[in-house]
């Protein structure tokens, strides 16, 4: 009987195969693993006044001032994200009020001392105050429905380090969801929710933007933007921070043209000089000449 041969380049071949794949189950199992336990989340920094989220979202076009209207659905689509972050996402394109509700659901696991993982209980008007709406039937079914919409929106996060090795893989073997479920009482006065332990792994390494609650609570009717922009600072330390508008546009989604953007821009910025969360701001061409922001927090 005549042996089979196997060349050296075939052997090498199935070696990265068998290697790949047990890679992935390894990540299966890790990431399976990570929604199965109930995990605490405690956050340096964050308290009443203030609220997080992680960087990864926070610079991305998961959440955007679009219009509350009409918005697209997503179905596979790669978000705009920050550098060695890939975000794909289905579900509606959610909006700053949605980012809200997402900030304070994720502050009243830590606020109460419950694990991620486990249900929360929380009374639906107290809640409504904690976010600046008012107590109305209009309020109510808007509550209702972005809960519903936030249940919907799932996620595929991956970050990967500086080097290029892979940091973490949510939502990959396992759907994540912003909200993993909730149930209300026939009046809906009364919520219970939960959220997946995994939001505790894109905290990790302080990769999270902290939010002043009260400035973000003044922002004026109408200022989405400005809320946007808020985050988006926030993720960086640097006392001096710039942004390039094409970039932003795409970030934000806004299908105007960059001359209207510029001037909604520019509205937002003094929105938010105003509640001195920036210093002083200013729209202006890059070295490469492509148009830029600069703006120096307060």
């Amino acid at each position: 009987m005549k042996k089979r041969n196997t060349s050296p380049k075939k052997a090498d071949m199935n070696s990265i195969e068998w290697l790949k794949q047990k890679t992935a189950e390894v990540a299966a199992k890790a990431e399976q693993s990570a929604t199965d336990k109930p995990r605490q989340m405690f956050l340096p920094g964050m308290d009443e006044l203030m609220r997080a989220m992680p960087n990864s979202v926070a610079d991305s076009s998961l959440f955007a001032p679009v219009a509350r209207g009409t918005r697209k659905t997503h179905t596979g689509t790669l978000l705009a994200s920050r550098l060695n972050t890939v975000l794909t996402y289905w579900g509606v394109q959610l909006n700053e009020l949605h980012a809200d509700m997402t900030m304070q659901l994720l502050w009243e696991y830590q606020r109460q001392g419950v694990a991620l993982g486990q249900p929360v209980n929380l009374n639906r008007n107290a809640f409504l105050r904690s976010i600046g709406w008012a107590n109305s039937g209009r309020e109510y079914e808007r509550f209702h429905r972005y809960m519903l919409e936030l249940t919907g929106a799932m996620l595929v996060v991956e970050q990967r380090k500086p080097s290029g090795e892979k940091r973490y893989h949510i939502g990959a073997t396992k759907t994540f969801r912003i909200v993993d479920n909730f149930a209300c009482d026939e009046h809906g006065e009364n919520y219970r929710y939960m959220l997946d332990p995994r939001w505790v792994i894109m905290y990790g390494n302080r990769e999270y933007a902290l939010i002043d609650w009260d400035k973000r609570m003044q922002i004026g009717a109408g200022q989405d933007l400005a809320k946007a922009m808020q985050r988006l600072i926030a993720t960086s330390a640097d006392p001096m921070q710039r942004y390039g508008l094409a970039v932003l546009k795409e970030k934000m989604q806004y299908s105007s043209p960059l001359r209207k953007f510029k001037g909604y821009l520019s509205a937002a910025m003094v929105e938010l000089q105003r509640l001195e969360i920036v210093a002083r701001w200013e729209i202006g061409p890059s070295s490469k000449g492509k148009e830029q922001i600069t703006l120096w927090l307060a």
